[in-house]
């Protein structure tokens, strides 16, 4: 008897149990609906967009054509394009420390379709040089990749009385504030390459800025100024026919094509030692595949031989790197620069 009561009250439960998982069934399959539509989305978000890219691709530049970071980005963009399947336009906005241009990618959808060309002068140096900026290098910025490194060229006419660096600071020294230094706009690498050396030998210089790295030479040639500060791309080719002369490079070693040339430090101006980097940046929350995709084609290009060679005719070290890497380096420079600009001290613009 009591076996059968218990098989009875058994039978309940389950006739019960079964009752409420009825009743539940409605409420479980809306559940599982938007747990299925939620994966769906999240799947959606996380997905790198089809074919990246499938449209040209914008590349802003925030100096003048000639220059060069505009020679370099050139073939690394031709580089991209036949890697990419896609073109890689340039476009030139030129104003003091890149601020526009990058003001410009930073505003952009971050769809990987404007790339921000970056470098040592643009984006390690500003946060220094200016009293405030409309965007944060680091925080506003996906690093994506480096893709060459170079050091600059203290440079005279080739008419020049300047033999040496030692000429060019004693007739600074006998002519105070009458001896002129051209470079290229404030916030450049080429003006904090002149500004550091202004400091560090104590010379009585006159910085003179221009907009272009050809605005330069032309002053330079025309007696405009006494010397310029330049990337080594638009002074090699008037080396070689005597019409520049190159009184010393501010990087560690002597460049390989000029072996007669000293370091600034060989000539005497104590620790001295800047060297440059171009690379490409996105704006924040670009997608990650879409980084890694630029990444990969970057490395890719400059690991080739011709783009290698053509670099060295530029005076510059074909070097990619990874994401991490670049912003470790975008890090350590702009910390670099602060303590360099703030013992120069050289007043913000």
């Amino acid at each position: 008897m009591r076996s059968e009561e218990k098989r009875k009250r058994k039978e309940a439960v389950m006739r019960g149990f079964v009752t409420v998982l009825h009743r539940l069934r409605p409420c479980m399959q809306a559940l599982l609906a938007v747990l299925s539509l939620g994966a769906a989305l999240s799947f959606a978000q996380t997905t790198p967009p089809p074919s990246y890219p499938s449209k040209p691709v914008k590349i802003i530049v925030g100096y003048g054509p000639g220059g060069t970071g505009d020679i370099t980005v050139r073939l690394v963009a031709q580089k991209l394009s036949e890697i990419l399947g896609q073109p890689f336009v340039i476009e030139n906005h030129p104003s003091a420390g890149g601020i526009v241009a990058s003001q410009m990618v930073q505003q952009s959808t971050p769809d990987g379709y404007t790339l921000n060309f970056i470098a040592a002068g643009n984006f390690a140096m500003t946060p220094s040089l200016f009293k405030s900026l409309p965007f944060d290098p680091v925080k506003d910025f996906e690093m994506i990749s480096m893709f060459g490194t170079f050091g600059f060229a203290l440079a005279v006419d080739g008419s020049s009385n300047y033999k040496s660096v030692k000429d060019l600071l004693d007739d600074a020294k006998a002519h105070s504030g009458r001896v002129f230094l051209g470079t290229i706009s404030p916030g450049s690498a080429q003006f904090l390459a002149a500004e550091f050396f202004k400091s560090m030998t104590k010379g009585d210089l006159t910085l003179v800025t221009y907009k272009t790295s050809a605005d330069v030479m032309r002053a330079l040639k025309a007696s405009d100024v006494n010397a310029t500060f330049e990337t080594l791309a638009p002074v090699l080719p008037l080396v070689k026919t005597g019409g520049i002369r190159v009184l010393g490079v501010t990087d560690e070693q002597r460049f390989a094509g000029l072996p007669d040339v000293p370091t600034l430090a060989q000539a005497g101006v104590g620790p001295y030692v800047v060297t440059g980097w171009n690379g490409l940046a996105a704006p924040k929350k670009t997608p990650k595949e879409v980084i890694l995709k630029l990444n990969g084609a970057i490395n890719t290009a400059v690991a080739q031989a011709d783009i290698r060679q053509k670099f060295l005719d530029l005076g510059v070290t074909a070097k990619g790197n990874s994401p991490e890497q670049m912003l470790a380096l975008l890090q350590r420079d702009i910390q670099w620069w602060r303590e360099v600009i703030g013992q120069s001290r050289i007043e913000k613009q």
